[in-house]
């Protein structure tokens, strides 16, 4: 297949970006942004007794261009039935740039993503997909069928050079392209862990999208981060953009679809996807998730963190048999 990397995407460039990433109140921005849950912290605690040293200092760092990208701490955890290794930065500087970083850039990055790409993204959450997902299944004679896929190790396959060319299309300061570079560059594909790998992930799958949405002419499509989902009226036709798709991530993406992609009757199976089951006329939540909710109730850790946290998965879902089991019409907790 010819390359199509950037097909249909508005090309505008964008200068004059590093002076306002160093900016002493976006790098204030960034070190409040970036301290959020993390005030326990050892090194946030001590930043915290004197933050104006650290903002002057990260700023000399960047006016300079002498940031160097901190030594990882690499650790592997479980994320349901998969082991991902986990990359961990210091808070300062590494954590706080990447915040003065998107900060910048996100407005810019958002504009070039489809509606339908949820992970990371303000105001396109989880339950934002689900809203939507909802909305599309009403087309029952259009969605009939759904196609599931993933990317194979996505992040640890995210190519370096094809990354940088993408973010290249739309930055033109030189500058500004060099930190990226060196952050780029600071681990093998995209490591898991960083804050702006959500952000790098998102980006390197921008024109991908507009393929599947403008050339292959796909209308029901959604992807948070590499979990593809395609309603369709006809399983051949799935069939046909599945094989497209897979040839213009190995061709522009040098990337793989997992071997164990699907394709199957919606009203029969539901979509596992964002957390939820979806089926044409109603919503039920992933097993596991109602499972760990139990599991949490049992064992009386239940408080008002997990209230508000299940009460989001609850109400987006067709769960009134546990809805009124769990909680009260105050939407807490019984006891």
């Amino acid at each position: 297949m010819e390359k199509v990397l950037f097909i249909n995407a508005n090309m505008k460039r964008y200068n004059n970006l590093y002076e306002k990433m160093i900016a002493v109140d976006n790098i204030n921005t960034a070190y409040k942004n970036a301290k959020i849950g993390k005030r326990h912290y050892r090194e946030v605690i001590e930043i915290d007794r004197n933050p104006g040293v650290y903002i002057d200092k990260l700023h000399h760092i960047l006016k300079s261009e002498q940031f160097i990208n901190s030594n990882y701490v690499v650790f592997k955890r479980f994320t349901g039935h998969k082991e991902r290794e986990i990359y961990k930065l210091p808070f300062f500087p590494d954590r706080i740039v990447h915040h003065c970083i998107v900060q910048i850039m996100q407005p810019i990055w958002i504009s070039i993503l489809i509606r339908n790409t949820f992970s990371t993204i303000p105001y396109r959450g989880i339950h934002d997909g689900v809203n939507r997902i909802k909305h599309s299944l009403k087309d029952k004679q259009e969605t009939k069928y759904c196609l599931k896929m993933d990317v194979k190790k996505y992040y640890p396959s995210i190519d370096h050079d094809i990354l940088k060319s993408i973010l290249r299309r739309k930055i033109k300061d030189k500058k500004l392209i060099n930190l990226m570079n060196i952050i780029i560059d600071s681990a093998p594909g995209i490591p898991i862990g960083n804050y702006i790998s959500q952000w790098f992930g998102n980006i390197y799958l921008a024109y991908f999208d507009h393929f599947v949405k403008e050339n292959l002419k796909v209308k029901y499509y959604f992807r948070y981060a590499d979990d593809l989902v395609i309603f369709d009226r006809s399983k051949q036709h799935l069939s046909s953009i599945k094989t497209a798709i897979e040839q213009y991530l190995n061709n522009n993406l040098n990337l793989k679809l997992k071997e164990n992609y699907q394709i199957f009757p919606i009203d029969i199976r539901g979509v596992d996807f964002l957390g939820y089951r979806f089926f044409h006329d109603y919503t039920l939540i992933r097993k596991s998730i109602v499972n760990n909710f139990k599991r949490k109730i049992k064992n009386r850790r239940a408080n008002k963190h997990i209230d508000s946290a299940y009460w989001g998965w609850f109400k987006h879902a067709d769960t009134y048999r546990l809805t009124n089991k769990y909680f009260t019409n105050e939407r807490i907790l019984k006891n």
